[in-house]
């Protein structure tokens, strides 16, 4: 067995001079209590309501342009059929995500580069003035076609603003949270995002009931984006009041004193978005995929299930509104609670569950919509909720896990938004289109099952994150008592990966039969073998000069000693 070091520490030059029967080596240090971040439960409260707040802004936009797509029709092309006046809603819709990608690639480098808490207050800025200005726009009887194209480009600001929106809350809250609760956190983006969607569809609803068809047509459809105003300033209060996450915080207190070896030896942040997909292209397909398949369902549910209910089924508007908002409303409610149980049983096996329901549920809930009535509708549609519990609550702690620190904001930003934009917001536009080149009233079925097999797949190739630190971070817990706990067990935790955390690498003497003594930093003995393995020592002395430690640690070397 190997010997304690702290009986070996400062043991002579000459008895840890390197011999035919020793070998020098490099591990990384043992993990300390103070490693170990504790979880301000105010903090963490704080950046949850902050970053609740501008996912609930994006879904309240998204859910108010769904829902008004038929009444917003006649307004900006009033000469156009009612399905090009509809296909042309759609299409401005999807528009808005063709340029999240850009946004995603733009904020997410801005991110892993400035800090999170800057660039989310800036993205929910510019989210709120651009749902704002879209109830200013004036129609085709004011402007003729420029209403139309005014409108495409607000949508396309939006979409730019959005991109660093989720993928910057998700890094955010996951950064934020402790390792065996990071599930249920992150699940409240969701939740936010959905009873967002609900409040915009609710609103809707109450102004068609009040005003009347005609008088939507007129003003009233402006209405809930003029409301984005006051919303989102009581959202950029909340915001601006939360603190930079821990994590990043953390790698940029080392990056100020100069440990590069720890904090910035992730070469996708600092080359860019290229080096970035480069370095981390397994990971960003994998979770594309997951986006993709999850974002489908998603999707249909919220954005396109007004207007197949209103064309496809003989709905009117108001009806198509009202009955998709109970099952948002409880399907909301429920998902911290498959967030939880995530951190329970694991990421996967809840993705799973996600991706299976979806091949087996979709053909009986659209067959239930088709019959008509109101209870089989309701049916229906909780039966596609369903497994949208089981995506959405995961993606947020399952994603940025796939990725370290100074590249999970950059990472997710990629991966979401360009999944989000080929499959997520077309979703609407693809499934109409089909219906109307097959006359399947099914199709929308199809395409889910599709698109969730692929899904079901990738989750193989998903890194299982619950319950383990993020890469690059070091661990989270919610007291000092279990920061001791992990320490004490760090040899024997299997959540516990020392070689994906910023620890310092150590010189260590090795024996044939693995008794092994750490060296002095100034040892000849280790600046031979840092020179030789392109370890930087200095680091390692400055790290242990910033934390107020000797520079050589006492304790035993992580890892297995291998033998000569």
């Amino acid at each position: 067995m190997p010997r304690d070091l702290s009986q070996t520490a400062h043991e002579s030059a000459a008895d840890v001079a390197p011999t035919g029967r020793r070998r020098i080596t490099f591990r990384k240090r043992r993990l300390r209590v103070d490693d170990v971040h504790v979880v301000d439960r105010s903090m963490l409260r704080r950046a949850i309501g902050g970053t609740i707040v501008g996912n609930t802004m994006e879904w309240f936009d998204v859910g108010v342009f769904g829902y008004l797509i038929t009444t917003m029709g006649p307004v900006f092309l009033p000469k156009a059929d009612a399905s090009v006046q509809t296909l042309f809603l759609l299409g401005t819709f999807a528009a808005t995500f063709v340029a999240r990608p850009a946004g995603g690639v733009f904020f997410g480098w801005l991110g892993d580069k400035i800090g999170r808490q800057r660039v989310l207050a800036a993205t929910l800025i510019m989210m709120a003035a651009s749902t704002f200005a879209l109830g200013l726009l004036p129609g085709y009887n004011q402007i003729g076609l420029w209403a139309a194209v005014l409108l495409v480009l607000v949508k396309l600001v939006q979409g730019f603003s959005t991109g660093g929106e989720y993928a910057g809350a998700t890094t955010f809250v996951s950064e934020y949270a402790a390792d065996r609760r990071r599930g249920f956190f992150a699940s409240f983006l969701d939740m936010g995002s959905y009873l967002g969607f609900a409040f915009g569809a609710a609103l809707v609803s109450v102004l068609q009931l009040t005003l009347g068809s005609h008088a939507m047509g007129d003003f009233g459809w402006r209405i809930p984006f003029l409301a984005a105003g006051p919303l989102g300033a009581i959202a950029i209060y909340f915001r601006l009041k939360i603190e930079e996450s821990p994590t990043f915080q953390a790698a940029l207190d080392m990056q100020e004193h100069a440990v590069h070896e720890l904090a910035a030896n992730d070469e996708g942040a600092q080359k860019g978005p290229l080096q970035l997909v480069r370095q981390y292209w397994r990971e960003i397909v994998v979770s594309m995929v997951l986006v993709a398949a999850a974002n489908t369902v998603g999707y249909a549910l919220t954005s396109y299930m007004p207007t197949y209910l209103t064309e496809s089924k003989g709905y009117d508007e108001l009806h198509g509104t009202l009955l998709t908002i109970p099952v948002l409303v409880i399907m909301s409610l429920c998902i911290p609670l498959t967030g939880r149980l995530s951190d329970r049983i694991g990421r996967r096996p809840v993705l799973w569950t996600g991706a299976i329901s979806t091949i087996v549920l979709a053909i009986p809930a659209f067959l239930l919509i088709g019959i008509g009535s109101v209870w089989a509708t309701l049916g229906g549609l909780a039966l596609i909720a369903f497994p949208v519990t089981f995506y959405v609550a995961n993606l947020a702690s399952a994603l940025p896990a796939q990725f370290p620190t100074a590249s999970r904001y950059g990472g997710m930003g990629i991966a979401y938004n360009f999944a989000v934009a080929i499959f997520g917001g077309t979703t609407p536009f693809i499934v109409d289109a089909l219906i109307q080149a097959t006359g399947d009233d099914m199709m929308p079925a199809y395409y889910l099952m599709g698109t969730s097999v692929v899904g079901a797949v990738a989750i193989f190739f998903l890194h299982e994150s619950a319950g383990r630190p993020l890469p690059g971070s070091m661990p989270s817990v919610e007291s000092p008592a279990e920061a001791r706990d992990v320490v004490a067990q760090q040899d024997h935790d299997p959540l516990i990966d020392l070689e994906h955390m910023p620890l310092s690498e150590v010189p260590v003497a090795v024996a044939e039969n693995g008794d092994a003594i750490q060296l002095p930093l100034d040892h000849p003995a280790a600046v031979a073998a840092a020179q030789r393995e392109g370890v930087d020592l200095e680091a390692t002395a400055l790290e242990a000069q910033v934390s107020g430690e000797a520079p050589v640690a006492s304790g035993p070397i992580s890892g297995p000693i291998p033998a000569i």
